[in-house]
């Protein structure tokens, strides 16, 4: 059974930073790809970030690029998201995803979710 789950959301300052982590577990890490996705009221899902199984290819969305930055430990099937200079507009449920594949220019069709952890950012 294929499971995900997020932590460290939580409520920041704006500027400050927050590192999101993702456990994945019952698939073969290294064959696929782990992405961040996040949704905020009144907007729709966002592909944020992905990185590919074995950490050799990421993206990140244009609205993160310079400040948050994906990584993973293989060896304990762990995915990261450091955000940095977090801005009001970051505030969403971010929600990390075992992906078909991850290139440098888009996010892989998603096969399982997780359930997301909320992100606020205040000023």
């Amino acid at each position: 059974e294929v499971q995900i789950v997020e932590s460290g959301g939580g409520l920041v300052q704006t500027g400050g930073s927050l590192r999101l982590s993702c456990a994945a577990s019952g698939f073969t890490f290294e064959r696929y790809a782990i992405g961040w996705f996040r949704q905020s009221p009144g907007k729709g899902s966002e592909g944020v970030s992905c990185i590919s199984g074995i950490g050799d290819i990421t993206y990140y969305a244009d609205s993160v690029k310079g400040r948050f930055t994906i990584s993973s430990d293989n060896a304990k099937n762990m995915v990261y998201l450091q955000m940095n200079s977090l801005k009001n507009e970051d505030t969403a449920v971010y929600r990390c995803a075992h992906l078909q594949y991850c290139e440098g220019s888009r996010i892989g069709s998603v096969l399982h979710w997780g359930q997301g952890t909320s992100v606020t950012v205040s000023s």
